[in-house]
């Protein structure tokens, strides 16, 4: 079959969950089978310092959609409680988010996975198809969709599930343009479709196919080296709250879910190009959030402990951009990047005005990626990214980290050009360092700019056991308070809390 050149280009955004940025063969890791992924790298660009704008699912999810932080859109913490049917909040409603966009520009748009922003069986605008998890995880059989609205179970392995959903929408889509482009010659719509695999988020052990789990039975993992606990790590009846009992089987479990992804990344890249869509198709991979797997001590992402951590295994996720003759083969781009830059990004990309989604922290780098791109703007110049969980926040430099915890700490320092590994504070030495000033004005004032009081996480009781609830604005008669968290956030339940 021939593709139709369309106006726009078409885009397939691949969203995988809690994979760490050291999860990719390109990205130096020679134990894990990525193929695919090291491929789209290989033909596009890979960025090697993309940070998530929050090291935990829903929060990071929400700032993709908005480039909002969390601050201002609200959502602190991975979603819980009430979330399909009628019942269920949307804690994106009323917020603009780029699908929007996309969709008032002629797209027509696809789900295929998991969205966890609230209404997760609802589709949103200009979506013409959904397929969607129930929650935030799930078993890899037998999990609970909701398609176009309606429940049905999956009797198939949840990656494999996820994949055929994604083949067909790009088959009734290939299909659809030839019909269009025979009746109406240079009026093609464009598609976009969201591949949100819940890989490779737990469970592991003896959840994925054997031919993908054997390639990991003597593999000794020196990539994930298990260091002795780490003194902040909570625990579940004796297990790290972000783990399993077997150790080694989650290995192989962890990784297995990413070949396997890996390999139905494939398939879609196959189709593609059996649709002859592939030349005008832009493909994005990226994570929601970093992981640890024994980084650190750590088995989790940024509520693998407690008080939350920031480290770069935590907040850093794999990107890679590639449109043939558009994006930079071969190339990886250093600069410091933000995933509330993506909106921006992804419009200016296709060639709508990306303006709506720079009013905040987030700008385009689209510049950086195109052929023969050079830095640019904001996103271009950048040498500072920041995170946020809650009361924990992050200003990162490429020579320094300062996290800050509201109101007392513990905060800490690191100089990442002495220290890349974040093994030395330096908020324990004596005397304060010379960069601490600076980097806990910058944050403030960062926060204070970009956030709004009503949701400002600095108070809040966020404690990286989810939230169920959205924040409201509290009225009392003609008077008007802050954010009323009570209730909206779950507290511990770890063990000797």
């Amino acid at each position: 079959m021939t593709g139709q050149p369309a106006s726009k280009p078409n885009i397939i955004f691949i969203l995988s969950d809690d994979q760490g940025p050291w999860a990719l063969g390109c990205a130096g890791n020679d134990d894990i089978h990525t193929p695919v992924l090291d491929s789209l790298a290989a033909n596009g660009t890979r960025l090697e310092n993309f940070f998530a704008v929050s090291p935990v699912c829903s929060p990071a999810r929400a700032s993709l959609m908005t480039g909002q932080i969390p601050s201002r859109h609200g959502v602190h913490d991975y979603l819980t409680g009430v979330e399909v049917g009628a019942g269920a909040p949307d804690y994106l409603a009323g917020q603009e988010i780029f699908t929007d966009v996309l969709a008032d520009h002629g797209y027509r748009m696809g789900l295929s996975g998991k969205w966890h922003l609230g209404a997760n069986d609802a589709p949103r605008k200009g979506f013409v198809h959904w397929y969607g998890l129930e929650g935030g995880g799930s078993p890899y059989t037998g999990a609970t969709m909701y398609r176009n609205g309606e429940r049905e179970e999956t009797t198939t392995y949840l990656t494999d599930a996820i994949t055929e959903d994604a083949l067909a929408f790009l088959a009734r889509e290939g299909a659809r343009r030839q019909e269009s482009a025979a009746a109406r010659p240079g009026e093609v719509e464009p598609f976009f479709l969201a591949v949100n695999y819940t890989a490779p988020h737990k469970p592991w052990k003896g959840q994925h196919p054997k031919e993908f789990e054997d390639l990991y039975a003597d593999c000794a993992f020196e990539s994930c080296p298990q260091e002795e606990p780490h003194p902040w790590q909570p625990t579940v009846n004796g297990v790290a709250i972000g783990g399993e009992p077997d150790v080694r089987g989650a290995l192989v479990g962890y990784f297995a879910a990413v070949s396997a992804m890996d390999a139905a990344i494939g398939r879609l890249m196959a189709h593609l190009q059996e649709l002859g869509l592939r030349e005008d198709t832009l493909v994005i991979f990226s994570s929601d959030n970093g992981f640890n797997c024994g980084h650190h001590g750590v088995w989790g992402k940024g509520n693998g402990t407690f008080p939350q951590n920031m480290y770069d295994s935590s907040v850093k996720v794999p990107a890679i951009f590639n449109w043939p003759g558009r994006i930079a083969p071969d190339l990886i781009r250093h600069e410091l990047l933000s995933a509330y830059d993506i909106a921006a990004t992804i419009l200016d990309l296709v060639g709508v005005d990306p303006a709506p989604f720079e009013t905040g922290p987030g700008s385009s780098f689209a510049p950086l990626l195109r052929s023969g791109g050079v830095a640019s703007g904001r996103a271009g110049d950048a040498v500072v990214v920041y995170d946020e969980y809650g009361p924990v926040r992050m200003i990162r430099t490429h020579e320094f980290k300062y996290v800050h915890r509201h109101p007392h700490g513990p905060h800490e320092l690191y100089d990442l050009v002495a220290d890349p590994g974040e093994r030395r504070n330096l908020m324990n030495d004596a005397a304060p360092h010379l960069a601490l000033v600076g980097l806990r004005s910058q944050l403030a004032g960062w926060f204070a700019k970009h956030g709004v009081p009503e949701f400002d996480g600095a108070a809040l009781p966020v404690a990286g056991a989810g939230q169920h609830s959205p924040l409201r604005a509290v009225t009392l008669g003609s008077v008007t308070g802050a954010a009323d968290p009570l209730g909206a956030f779950t507290g511990p339940n770890w063990d000797g809390v």
